[in-house]
């Protein structure tokens, strides 16, 4: 697939410019049930010759195995890659509700245990992973300030869908990003959170853009998912389970609604439609599903009939919040 026509925009404060389809990496740690290193790697590459310079993990994702696999991928060619990390949930305690960061030293430690993992020496975005104010917010603040200071770090950003913690993270204006879920299913963000994104100038990063694949049309009522499967409270969990056949409801809707695109490439390309957005990062454990999603930012944004017949179906700002990633 050519290079040469996957647009590139620039990720808020940060100046960096991206690719406005990366490549989400969660999957590739093992959560989303079985998993191939090799297809993994081979999605990496797949991204990288389409055009994609921007690829996001965590810590948490396979327990570093994600970041490993990264760091091997960008042997010898760090420069093609913007790399976007989180931490926070490993080690997070649940009983006094924060991280396991309770001083600068600490935090600072944990970030450098994830250039460790990737092997590099820096992160283009370090992003808090927490997703709402806990008692050590200051320190990953101030901890994140001082490693940009040490070039570890060229930028930071929450990874949140809460409104009041994403203010306290931007205090002293210098939080840069935002990862959020947000997609035709959880539309909440266009209240509050994008606005402010906008005037702040904070760049956004977008996942669950296919709600965890719902949006691909590929699932059914009779659906099911593997031990090690994310999804599989899907079909344990009554609360989820409602909320799943509400959203294939919703998914048959949208496949009447707009006719010339895949759903995905619908789904996607709505979401590349918002002005707030500074790029979305579908996951893809193979090159084959890394070519379907990079197709999304070939086609462009969505025609104004094809939002109006979304609007019609999921009303702007509304939807719920799906999981978090």
């Amino acid at each position: 697939m050519s290079a040469a026509n996957l647009a590139k925009r620039t990720l808020g404060k940060t100046g960096i410019e991206v690719s406005e389809v990366g490549l989400g990496l969660w999957a590739a740690g093992g959560h989303w049930g079985p998993t191939d290193d090799e297809a993994s790697m081979s999605g990496i590459d797949a991204a990288l010759d389409a055009g994609v310079n921007f690829f996001d993990t965590a810590d948490v994702y396979g327990d570093g195995h994600s970041e490993e696999l990264l760091g091997r991928a960008m042997k010898g060619r760090r420069g093609k890659f913007v790399v976007a990390t989180k931490l926070g949930w490993m080690n997070y305690d649940g009983e006094q509700d924060r991280s396991a960061y309770t001083t600068v030293e600490k935090l600072i430690g944990g970030v450098e245990s994830n250039l460790k993992r990737l092997n590099t020496d820096y992160v283009d975005v370090i992003q808090n992973h927490i997703f709402y104010k806990e008692p050590n917010t200051g320190i990953f603040m101030e901890g994140f300030l001082k490693l940009q200071e040490q070039g570890k770090v060229r930028a930071y950003g929450a990874s949140t869908s809460d409104f009041d913690f994403l203010r306290e993270f931007n205090a002293n204006g210098k939080c840069a990003t935002l990862q959020i879920d947000y997609s035709i299913l959880n539309r909440t963000a266009e209240e509050e959170i994008f606005p402010y994104c906008q005037e702040n100038n904070i760049g956004v990063i977008v996942r669950g853009g296919l709600a965890m694949g719902i949006l691909t049309g590929k699932f059914n009522a009779d659906s099911t998912f593997p031990e090690g499967d994310f999804r599989r409270d899907w079909q344990e969990n009554p609360d989820q389970r409602k909320q799943f056949l509400e959203d294939l409801e919703t998914v048959e809707q949208l496949r009447e609604a707009v006719t010339n695109r895949t759903l995905a490439q619908m789904a996607l390309g709505f979401i590349l439609s918002n002005p707030a957005v500074g790029v979305v990062i579908p996951g893809g454990r193979s090159a084959y599903q890394v070519n379907e999603n990079v197709k999304t930012g070939l086609l462009g944004k969505l025609s104004v009939d094809a939002l109006a017949a979304i609007d019609a179906i999921v009303p702007p700002g509304g939807g719920r919040k799906i999981w978090p990633a």
